[in-house]
């Protein structure tokens, strides 16, 4: 609707590199990299270390390969045995493709990188959670019999470079897993210096702050409606983060303190969990933890190569 005459125009953003943009969404649907010639190379498995029983055939990277078709295109374990059979057959690779139990036996074991190319420098994150459902009957079926007992969902948390667009720490947990225990194995897995950490209220727990403040990291998580001054200016310490927040926000109101610091940049961690959704869907498809794990990271990797591929230059005006 346009803007009344003598109103001034509300400010929104504007995609300012379409052109780039589109060719780059169409880029993200050419799977010849998931099997170029450096994955055909090392297809088989070297078993170079001495282990008991029988010497695995494929690589790791063999089947990261195949689980990672599979995420993108969400096929079922069998559709993806088949697919990669078709694949290699097109390509005259010469490989042979594992069972499909062979799958989902490797695949709760595969240790997943989801570094695609990591920033040089510090760098800032924004952390937040999601729930992504694990089985259990329908939305339909919910609204007209009621929730079933069996259903039920797991926890996303991420980790994001607001700059780069990247994910980079992620973590799966069961749903009754608090936002703030999962600060620490998070932060634990960035390679990078840190150097400010945004988050939303569900952060604002001393813990939190005190491992934030440990690590130099400053803090930019908005403290509770009750929230009151733990450390008062006649102390003798360094003034507390989360006190100076307190006073600030008292003095100019929450929405002259958010202004102020750039909270606004936290939304990136709920604009990476909605393209996640977006591009997967709302639901995990494996049953077991462990495969479930590796179900999640290979989704990070992937938006992480989609993200490099090209992203909106976009402007607020």
């Amino acid at each position: 609707m346009a803007a009344a005459k003598g109103e001034p125009r509300k400010k929104r953003y504007e995609v300012k590199n379409w052109s780039e943009y589109n060719e780059a969404l169409v880029n993200r649907g050419d799977f010849a990299f998931w099997f170029s010639e450096e994955v055909v190379d090392a297809w088989e498995h070297e078993n170079e270390a001495k282990k008991n029983g029988r010497p695995f055939t494929y690589s790791d990277l063999a089947i990261e390969t195949l689980l990672t078709i599979r995420e993108l295109f969400r096929l079922p374990y069998w559709q993806t045995e088949g697919f990669g059979k078709a694949l290699a057959k097109l390509m005259n690779a010469g490989v042979a493709i594992p069972h499909h139990t062979s799958l989902v036996k490797r695949g709760a074991k595969l240790k997943v990188s989801i570094d695609i190319d990591l920033a040089k420098g510090p760098i800032d994150v924004v952390v937040d959670s999601t729930g992504l459902k694990v089985f259990g009957d329908g939305e339909w079926r919910r609204k007209k019999h009621g929730v079933d007992k069996r259903r039920t969902f797991r926890k996303v948390h991420l980790a994001v470079d607001p700059d780069s667009h990247a994910i980079v720490a992620q973590l799966l947990t069961e749903s009754n897993v608090h936002d703030g225990d999962a600060v620490e194995p998070l932060l634990e897995q960035v390679e990078q210096e840190v150097t400010t950490f945004y988050g939303d209220g569900a952060y604002d727990q001393w813990k939190v702050r005190e491992r934030l403040q440990e690590e130099r990291i400053h803090q930019i998580i908005p403290p509770r409606k009750n929230a009151v001054i733990q450390q008062h200016g006649n102390s003798k310490k360094d003034p507390l983060e989360r006190d100076e927040c307190v006073r600030q926000i008292r003095r100019d109101g929450k929405k002259s303190w958010k202004e102020s610091i750039g909270y606004h940049r936290r939304s990136l961690a709920e604009t990476a969990m909605s393209r996640m959704k977006g591009a997967f869907g709302d639901r995990l498809k494996n049953r077991e933890p462990p495969n479930q794990a590796t179900e999640l990271a290979l989704r990070c990797k992937l938006l992480n190569a989609f993200v490099a591929i090209g992203m909106p230059l976009s402007i607020w005006g």
